[in-house]
């Protein structure tokens, strides 16, 4: 078949999509914008947005330390009442997006039965994984086992810190804090937007989830509403992983170079990243996010080599397999764990461990999930919802693991064999120490620990980028291209939220707007995994209805060449899977 013929029959086919599965209205995304000064704006989502953060910026910073006292009662209140609903809502949604990946949903093509893909898998990969969590993995992934590691965890309460049987529980909790879980909460958001999105048509923001159950009502003050919610927990979200780069970058110049650790000092390290970031910003997806994820990657790589290879690299590989034997057993027992039944003789020294740990890290990757979600179905057009899955939540997590066993395993091993004081540089500096106390252990110190400081530099770059793209699409109707100058105000309002929860409150007011903006927006993705499903089983139903097959043999008697089948080189749905 020609070319010509070929773009004939996409056209045809994207038109039988559009007739078939967009609903029927005359609203489009972004159809009631305001557009002045360089903006593109949806005239609810975006003042509002703006009034609210403005505000939450001045009383923050005109409260002090009062303000300090109100994020840490708040974090209490949260995390003591609803510790036990993120658990369980988490859980939900990996059993939801399993189900959607392995069942007859996961041949359903993300854009319609001809959709092409964007992206190469390599490309895709590599934003994937630094949008996720790139900035999170640099800063915990010495810090958490270790702390573990001498500290102890309630989910293995007889183990005795400092043992070789605390190493091994050390690196499983972490393995379980940055697995499989957060990866099923950004998989479950990324497929509900991708769908309604580009399957349907709808504009590309949260408030389109929700149109089976809303219908023409998601573009009234019920959308606006869910799409407001989205946008705070997107900048609070991302003020947390941007406020912990700080923090780290800051740490690393305090080690290499002298520079002061403390809030001004994090504060000015926001404003200069947050300026690059603002030039890549304005240069757009492919040109600036796409090029500077690409080279997270491969400095990770470069990275997670050199510790392979100089530090303990026989005791990093089979810490990381025992580690990962303890996690697959454990794992049922961990996913549900609140340590409602700890012993009473524990009260003191493990009360609230849950609640310190598993439901911050549930809270923010939650309040984060709009963000990378909304992200990963941008750049994931033409994908099944099975490749989406299998991306999702298998690929990074496994690479997580490795990531996790080296760098944490080399600090438990420095700090067992070779002298190193990584837990009391943690208990007296704080977690930021970690990484770079680790790595006086090992050759070319100085080296590593200015790439440390690269590449958590560039995680905050694309951190930012991508965050501003997100917040762009949702305060913009759902357009999915907006203007420069839009882009350009997001990234700059990212840095003064993540400076603004610094200087208010330091790391409990970053764990604050996590858990606090997740509680609410845990609820809207619970509704949201039910929306989905309807979505899925309607165009299922349709793909394998008489009068869809009959379109298809329609286009395939016009086109000779085309498969005239009516199977998966036109559907993606094969008719042996109906019964699944």
């Amino acid at each position: 078949m020609s070319e010509e013929e070929g773009e004939r029959v996409g056209e045809t086919t994207e038109g039988l999509q559009v007739e078939l599965f967009h609903p029927e209205t005359d609203r489009s995304p972004g159809d009631t914008n305001i557009q002045k000064f360089g903006f593109d704006v949806h005239p609810q989502v975006f003042p509002i947005s703006a009034v609210v953060i403005t505000a939450f910026v001045l009383v923050t910073i005109l409260l002090g330390d009062q303000a300090s006292a109100a994020y840490t009662a708040v974090f209490d209140f949260v995390n003591a009442n609803f510790g036990w609903f993120y658990i369980l809502v988490v859980n939900i949604f990996i059993v939801a997006l399993v189900y959607f990946g392995l069942s007859k949903f996961g041949k359903i093509r993300l854009g319609g039965v001809e959709a092409e893909e964007e992206f190469s898998k390599l490309s895709w990969m590599a934003m994937l994984f630094s949008a996720g969590m790139g900035i999170g993995l640099m800063f915990y992934s010495v810090a958490e086992p270790m702390w573990h590691y001498g500290d102890g965890t309630n989910i293995f309460p007889m183990v005795t810190p400092n043992t070789a049987e605390a190493a091994s529980a050390a690196t499983t909790v972490t393995f379980y804090h940055w697995g499989l879980h957060p990866w099923a909460v950004y998989g479950i958001v990324a497929l509900g937007l991708g769908f309604f999105s580009f399957n349907r048509g709808l504009p590309l923001t949260f408030r389109s989830v929700f149109f089976p159950l809303l219908g023409e009502r998601i573009y009234g003050w019920w959308g606006h509403v869910i799409d407001v919610i989205t946008v705070f927990a997107t900048l609070f979200g991302l003020g947390t992983s941007l406020g912990l780069g700080a923090s780290q970058i800051n740490a690393g110049l305090n080690v290499v170079a002298g520079v002061p650790q403390g809030v001004a000092s994090q504060v000015g390290i926001i404003a200069v990243i947050t300026a690059i970031a603002t030039i890549s910003v304005a240069m757009g997806l492919d040109r600036g996010v796409k090029r500077l994820s690409q080279i997270n990657v491969w400095l990770m790589f470069i990275f997670l080599a050199f510790i392979l290879v100089v530090g303990p690299t026989l005791y990093i590989l089979n810490h990381t397999v025992a580690s990962l034997g303890t996690y697959l057993m454990n794992l049922p027992e961990m996913a549900f764990f609140t340590g409602a039944n700890l012993p009473a003789e524990q009260a003191g020294g493990y009360a609230g461990w849950a609640q310190l740990w598993t439901v911050f890290y549930w809270g923010w990757w939650i309040a984060w999930s709009p963000f990378v979600g909304l992200f990963i179905a941008r750049i994931s057009k033409g994908k099944t919802i099975r490749e989406v899955v299998v991306g999702v939540l298998m690929i990074p997590t496994a690479f997580s693991f490795l990531w996790l066993a080296a760098f944490g395993g080399a600090g438990i091993f420095a700090q067992r064999n070779l002298g190193a004081t990584i837990y009391e540089t943690i208990y007296d500096q704080g977690y930021s120490f970690a990484m770079f106390e680790m790595l006086e252990s090992f050759p070319l110190t100085t080296v590593t620990q200015l790439l440390a400081v690269l590449l958590v530099t560039t995680f905050f770059v694309t951190s930012s980028d991508s965050g501003s793209l997100v917040v762009d699409h949702l305060t913009s109707g759902g357009k999915h291209d907006v203007p420069r100058t839009q882009r350009i105000f997001w990234a700059i309002t990212e840095g003064v939220v993540a400076a603004v929860l610094l200087i208010g409150g330091g790391l409990t007011a970053l764990q604050t707007a996590s858990v606090t903006t997740g509680l609410p927006f845990a609820v809207i993705l619970l509704v949201m995994v039910y929306s989905i499903y309807k979505g899925l089983s309607e165009e299922y139903e349709i793909l394998q209805s008489q009068e869809f097959q009959e379109r298809v043999g329609e286009i395939a008697e016009g086109e000779k060449e085309v498969d005239t089948t009516g199977g998966d080189v036109v559907t993606g749905i094969h008719d042996s899977e109906s019964d699944d």
